[in-house]
């Protein structure tokens, strides 16, 4: 029987370290951004029962297909598309309510779309619940427009704006688009055309070239907002305008989910990616579960489309993976010595990698060289038993004999003490008193 090798997933997508050096440094940014402006991180689960999604996502429009399946349980269960759920879940079914309002999420997950979209995705993104105030959808353009400029992709980004409101509103819109398209949906493709006929809607999530053209031309559900909805975009336009930030209206803006409220945006950088999108949902706690309604937005970062963007301008990222000590050794001796003195290097605050296996020294220099080690010492059985190592300075094609007592101190004194990795996690730690008991 023949070998095959298997293959991932083609809607998944795999992370390697070069890719990881981009995901971490964008998750320091954005963290940065959250905790300033008082995000806390939530993380929910990867999947929902489908019965709950399915509130949301229709399983007669294709444009909301999910990744389903029964589980052990026969319990049919869904990846989720986006974080916005699972929180909004979370936050009814908490309580999360009777804190005090409004409460601020941020999230770093995986999402799956199987329409649209296809493809396992990771964004970074944040919830804001319990406030209506157009004032938090400008201030949240602001937060991305100004980490987007700290990492060198605000050149040649563009932002798009529309707006949603009430439920009437949205039904003379779609009377008004109806009567529009009445004779056009033959120019429309025939994915958008089926579509079409659940959700009118459907040409403006369409990426065919003709049917954007056809969104183009429709009508703007602008001229429908009444007093409240029309107050708050022209409210929150004022805002943008405030802070100097520049904005296209976009009437073609518009998202499959229904359950959007007032403004809606998104970045675009200059390919015509997404990079960037917001949206107020102030009905969607109601259109699952929960009894009333909760005024809440959204926004999500895509990664993929991001890192894309910061390698195509060829900015790369410091590497903080750097090994500044790399430990040659050639046989049972030499491994004897090296390792306690690689330990007491880590220790020291060197970042230090030791080859404690027994290929060729050849194989061990190249691998030292394809990780841009900065120093290599050589230890063989001779150097094992005089206690005096060749030390190798790689960028500089230099080598030093230096003794093993002297080694640490050596590498110290040349790469510098502000260059060591004195971060330590555990001193995150703190010890705090046990609560007192209170006796009645």
């Amino acid at each position: 029987m023949e070998n095959t090798i298997e293959k991932r997933l083609e809607w998944t997508r795999d992370i390697f370290p070069e890719d990881h050096k981009y995901l971490t440094f964008l998750k320091k940014v954005f963290r940065h951004e959250f905790r300033k402006n008082g995000f806390r991180r939530i993380s929910t689960p990867l999947i929902e029962e489908t019965s709950l999604l399915r509130k949301v996502y229709p399983e007669n429009q294709n444009m909301y297909g999910l990744y389903h399946f029964h589980n052990k349980d026969d319990v049919d269960v869904a990846l989720l598309p986006s974080a916005t759920l699972g929180i909004m879940r979370a936050y009814v079914e908490n309580e999360k309510f009777e804190e005090l309002q409004p409460v601020y999420y941020y999230y770093m997950e995986r999402c799956f779309r199987q329409a649209r979209q296809r493809k396992e995705q990771y964004t970074i993104g944040w919830e804001i619940i319990g406030e209506s105030d157009p004032i938090i959808d400008a201030q949240n353009i602001y937060m991305i427009y100004t980490a987007l400029g700290k990492i060198g992709l605000w050149d040649g980004i563009t932002i798009r704006i529309n707006s949603y409101w009430a439920q009437k509103e949205m039904d003379k819109f779609g009377e008004e688009l109806e009567s529009f398209f009445a004779n056009k949906t033959w120019i429309m493709s025939p994915e958008t055309a089926e579509a079409y006929k659940n959700n009118k809607l459907a040409v403006f999530y369409s990426d065919n070239e003709d049917d954007k053209i056809l969104a183009q031309s429709a009508p703007s559900i602008l001229k429908f907002l009444k007093k409240d909805s029309k107050k708050h975009h022209e409210t929150f336009k004022l805002y943008l305008d405030d802070l100097w930030i520049s904005y296209t209206e976009d009437h073609t803006l518009f998202f499959p989910e229904g359950h959007y409220t007032n403004s809606v945006w998104e970045f675009i950088d200059e390919n015509g990616r997404v990079v960037a999108s917001w949206g107020r949902y102030d009905t969607l706690a109601k259109n699952i579960w929960s009894p009333k309604d909760y005024p809440a937005a959204w926004f999500s970062l895509d990664v993929g489309h991001i890192i894309d963007d910061l390698k195509a301008r060829h900015i790369s990222i410091k590497n903080k993976d750097q090994i500044d000590l790399y430990f040659v050794q050639l046989g049972d001796e030499a491994k004897r010595v090296v390792f306690p003195l690689s330990l007491e290097a880590r220790a020291k605050w060197i970042n230090t990698m030791a080859s404690l296996w027994t290929p060729s020294i050849k194989e061990q220099m190249l691998k030292a060289q394809r990780i841009w080690s900065t120093y290599v010492v050589l230890v063989g059985v001779m150097e094992a038993r005089n206690g005096i190592f060749q030390v190798r300075n790689i960028p500089a094609g230099t080598q030093e004999e230096v003794k093993k007592e002297e080694l640490i101190d050596y590498i110290i004194e040349k790469i510098g003490k502000d260059k060591l990795d004195f971060y330590e996690p555990s001193r995150d730690l703190q010890q705090n008193e046990p609560p007192k008991v209170i006796e009645e």
